[in-house]
């Protein structure tokens, strides 16, 4: 017997989008000392490769170091911000290619509330400036 992994409808995408905003608008702080957090972030880049979408590669690959940051101990604020400041941006972006127009929204409320938490745990905005210093830095 061979088990198929059922796809997900639009409404549990929407779900887990709806759940991963108001993690977000939350304590980051306090979400991390829960023991749910890792899964919430499995669940989201699960539903990112389902959609197997070659342009959502960079987000899927920040949703794994945050979640492996996440699970290492003390958490770098400046390495936090920076990936939530970019799946934010990334994310808005990507709200072009759902299908559902309620879904569509919620991916824009969702890249909202990153970039929210990133203003959050970086403890100020940021500026442009910063954010181009701070991506240097991290990719050099």
């Amino acid at each position: 017997m061979s088990f198929h992994k059922q796809p997900k409808d639009d409404t549990q995408h929407q779900n887990h989008l709806d759940g991963a905003a108001k993690i977000l608008g939350s304590d980051l702080q306090e979400e991390a000392d829960r023991s749910g957090l890792d899964n919430h972030f499995q669940r989201w880049i699960e539903d990112l490769k389902d959609v197997n979408n070659p342009e959502l590669h960079q987000i899927v690959v920040d949703m794994q170091e945050l979640k492996a940051h996440f699970n290492g101990g003390a958490i770098d604020k400046d390495v936090v911000s920076r990936l939530l400041r970019r799946l934010g941006d990334n994310t808005t972006k990507a709200a072009v290619f759902a299908e559902n127009p309620n879904t569509a929204e919620r991916v824009v409320k969702l890249g909202d509330a990153l970039s929210a938490a990133a203003k959050q745990v970086s403890g100020a905005q940021s500026s442009a400036e910063q954010d181009l210093k701070q991506d240097s830095a991290a990719n050099s």
